[in-house]
């Protein structure tokens, strides 16, 4: 590819995590894809998957808002999280999973459907599932039990895990019901992570919306074997349950544990959300990395990434700019 060449990005994620990333990716390249998670069970993604057997919807809904927002669409993103009100059938749905179902149903075809609503909304960046069918996820947590707290429980879905009291350790992911059996990985999410030049990971919500991708085997191995500049982008505080207390560095550790074989070639994070930039550093450079620190967080609204700031620290890993942030030496992405 020429120097002059918009690189090709694959961002993996979901939720609001997802949208952070996007957002700013927008303003780097316009050849974007997002693999999203599909293990969420919890309000109008989970009745929707429970009464039709779906692929759950609203986290793809959220990179589709993204999107929207970044190619001029922010009626159609104003739309697509609208949720009805009151107490009748309809409450609490937000408006962009009921189409993403209606697509899915007619066309039967979870990518196409997603490809289809794309051209609806007429935006340029592509939405994928990471796996064509719904997955549950377990975690392995302690704390739940009072006379032993080492104790180590497995819990069931996403809204148990990215909810407990208790710390979790691991988790796994299998499809619904069937637990002896591994996840499917996306054919189109495996070829667009394949023929990437960068793929990043996170931020968002690390147990139910960064991990599982490394979990469903053909994605994890598609991770080692692309060529991509791989970033991991890191959360700005802990999330309340799922990582309560975790440093920075403690959540490259848990990565690390979840995929050893994994190496990445930087890691974005929050200057002022470092305790100890050394400790960081070490834990970045376990994965291969180097560890970016910048000032990334929306100095308005607490726990959000600033896009603008966000896309030039993407710049940065990229060596697509002359290298502001701490720890970047320059070098430009292939």
């Amino acid at each position: 590819m020429a120097a002059s060449s918009e690189p090709r990005a694959v961002a993996l994620g979901g939720g609001h995590g997802l949208h952070a990333t996007l957002t700013a990716l927008r303003r780097v390249t316009s050849q974007v894809t997002a693999v999203v998670t599909v293990a969420d069970d919890g309000g109008s993604s989970g009745r929707l998957r429970r009464e039709l057997g779906l692929l759950p919807p609203g986290d793809l809904r959220q990179a589709f808002a993204a999107f929207a927002a970044e190619d001029g669409g922010t009626l159609w993103a104003e739309v697509f999280q609208h949720r009805f009100g009151g107490d009748g059938a309809l409450a609490g749905h937000a408006v962009g999973n009921l189409l993403l179902a209606g697509l899915f149903e007619v066309l039967g075809d979870p990518v196409a459907a997603l490809d289809e609503a794309s051209r609806l909304m007429g935006i340029s960046g592509r939405v994928l599932p990471m796996s064509p069918e719904p997955l549950e996820i377990q975690g392995e947590v302690s704390g739940l039990d009072a006379e032993n707290p080492e104790a180590l429980r497995r819990i069931r879905g996403q809204v148990a895990v990215a909810t407990t009291p208790g710390q979790v350790h691991r988790i796994s992911l299998h499809p619904t019901g069937q637990a002896d059996r591994p996840p499917r990985g996306c054919p189109e999410a495996i070829e667009a992570v394949l023929g990437a030049d960068v793929v990043f990971l996170g931020p968002g919500s690390w147990f139910t919306s960064v991990l599982p991708h490394l979990l469903v085997p053909d994605l994890h191995d598609a991770l080692l074997r692309t060529e991509a500049t791989k970033v991991v982008i890191l959360n700005l505080i802990p999330q309340p349950g799922e990582t309560a207390g975790f440093s920075p560095e403690k959540h490259l550790d848990v990565l690390f544990e979840h995929a050893p074989e994994l190496r990445v070639d930087a890691v974005i994070a929050d200057r002022d959300s470092v305790p100890s930039p050394a400790r960081l550093r070490d834990a970045a450079g376990e994965l291969g990395a180097r560890a970016l620190l910048g000032a990334v967080a929306d100095p308005v609204v607490t726990g959000r990434h600033d896009p603008d700031a966000l896309a030039g620290c993407m710049r940065d890993a990229l060596g697509l700019t002359g290298g502001e942030a701490e720890g970047m030496e320059g070098q430009r992405w292939r």
